[in-house]
């Protein structure tokens, strides 16, 4: 499936800014399930300094300032990207308990797996790289009360597949999907009580409650096609940012689920990028000197391209 990503995003000041600098993580990552075929930028004013990077956690970040005076700053991100399913690779993700992917993460790299199964050649990097997402991070930190929230779903001898899938399901169904009523600030711990929030909640949400029983689980910030009802024209600029998470199996890499609609990123899903939790990814982000209040406006279009 091939898209076109646009996501565009507003800042309006009442006084004048007299330089700024951003950083902005809006270019989609090339992986297994997408592929980026270009991506471009157009920002006004025009920055005076413009260039790309990649961060710790392999994300693509673009730096820019502008150092002229404005009170209207606009930035645009413009991206072709088709997204594929992974080829199979044998069945030992859906058959290691959570307490075996637990054990290898708490051993040394590269620890041996049952035989006669698809295990990449950089298995010993990935499961090190792993074990950073077993750490608390600044917005996700493990408690005895997302434990005992996720305690259900991590049965004795369960294969983790199956505790990560009926933890998702349970997220989206106790959890109501309600705009507003959480900020990217809030605690989980006021989540979990008034069991509201959007989709970072609910990805930090699962997260922490993996990472409390010693499973590895990283925030994935994208995009997810939405499609009109039926008889109804797809609406521009309709679309929004999107957050799910995704879990480390030592058989097969990273498998991704989203709590928000209850299902396995496929062919609608576009990934961003990945950290430990939302200020990893913030997909812009920056200083600026002067501008007194101000307002913000983001808007995503997600075409599917024939």
């Amino acid at each position: 499936m091939k898209y076109r990503i646009t996501h565009s995003t507003l800042y309006q000041y009442s006084q004048l800014v007299g330089l700024c600098q951003n950083e902005a993580r809006l270019q989609p990552r090339d992986f297994w399930r997408q592929q980026c075929h270009g991506s471009r930028f157009e920002i006004s004013p025009e920055p005076n300094d413009f260039h790309e990077r990649l961060d710790f956690f392999g994300n693509r970040v673009a730096y820019f300032a502008v150092q002229q005076a404005h009170q209207r700053l606009t930035v645009t991100a413009v991206s072709d990207v088709s997204v594929f399913p992974k080829p199979s690779c044998g069945d030992l993700a859906g058959s290691l308990t959570w307490e075996q992917v637990r054990d290898q993460l708490q051993g040394a790299p590269g620890q041996s797996l049952p035989q006669n199964q698809c295990v990449p050649q950089d298995f010993g990097d990935e499961q090190l790289d792993a074990k950073l997402y077993l750490l608390d991070s600044p917005l996700v930190s493990t408690s005895a009360e997302l434990a005992d929230y996720a305690q259900s779903s991590f049965l004795p001898n369960r294969p983790l597949v199956q505790v990560v899938a009926d933890l998702m399901q349970r997220i989206h169904a106790d959890f109501t999907y309600a705009p507003s009523t959480t900020t990217i600030a809030t605690p989980l711990s006021d989540v979990l009580h008034s069991r509201r929030g959007v989709c970072q909640d609910f990805a930090h949400l699962a997260i922490g409650c993996l990472r409390s029983f010693g499973i590895a689980a990283r925030y994935v910030s994208g995009y997810i096609e939405t499609q009109p009802e039926p008889g109804k024209q797809r609406l521009v600029g309709a679309d929004a940012s999107h957050a799910w998470f995704a879990v480390y199996v030592p058989s097969s890499g990273w498998l991704e689920f989203d709590p928000t609609n209850n299902k396995v990123p496929f062919d609608q899903h576009i990934t961003l990028a990945w950290g430990r939790d939302y200020t990893d990814v913030t997909p812009l982000k920056g200083i600026a000197f002067g501008g007194g209040q101000h307002t913000l406006s983001v808007s995503v279009d997600v075409l599917r391209l024939e």
